[in-house]
């Protein structure tokens, strides 16, 4: 469902906070457009923290040690890499605006990433919006096979540590609900973001 906030060329960093805060987020058509637009979805993708589940072929990967997990050291790298067009997609809905704005939420302490990194590279990761004690999930990306999958693993373990209480998907998809991903009515996740809201967890 879009959001019948008017089309914008930017967004401002506390218009998108509070877009978050009410349950709403941004989305561009493609990667060129430079419009975004708002969306409320119907049912919303989340991953229950306590529900999430670990395919048995990537918790051996895991005791592998096969990548360096970072936190917060390359946003730029990371929000680049999700807006590359990929085997599975062939454009993506960030767009000049959209980078534009995270990375001033990222400035600000509001938007988080994880990274995966082998022999100096950065071959896969995430990066998503906090607010409270929620996680608001936006992208992912692999350069090698299972960088985002573990960079997800390792996201929730820290979510975990840390007290949140929500992780948001915005949709789910066949790969996120092979970790548990569910989709919940917009009403229920409302409930849910209130409560996440209550208090504040730190990244």
């Amino acid at each position: 469902m879009t959001h019948p906030f008017p089309p914008s060329y930017r967004i401002a960093p506390d218009l998108l906070l509070r877009a978050y805060a009410t349950g709403v987020f941004p989305m561009a058509e493609h990667a060129d457009d430079p419009e975004v637009f708002w969306v409320r979805p119907e049912m919303r993708g989340v991953i229950p923290l306590d529900k999430f589940h670990v395919p048995r072929s990537l918790r051996k990967l895991e005791r592998q040690k096969r990548f360096e997990i970072r936190y917060d050291s390359d946003f730029p790298g990371v929000i680049a890499a999700c807006a590359e067009p990929g085997p599975e997609r062939q454009d993506t809905w960030i767009n000049a605006p959209i980078r534009e704005a995270y990375t001033e939420l990222f400035a600000r302490g509001y938007c988080h990433t994880v990274e995966a990194w082998r022999e100096g590279r950065l071959v896969g990761g995430l990066y998503g919006v906090t607010l409270g004690r929620a996680f608001f999930g936006e992208s992912m990306f692999s350069r090698e096979a299972n960088a985002s999958k573990i960079c997800l693993v390792h996201l929730v373990e820290r979510l975990r540590e840390r007290g949140f209480i929500l992780l948001d998907t915005q949709f789910t998809t066949p790969h996120l609900k092979r970790f548990g991903a569910v989709d919940v009515p917009r009403r229920r996740y409302e409930r849910l973001l209130t409560e996440a809201l209550e208090e504040t967890a730190e990244f």
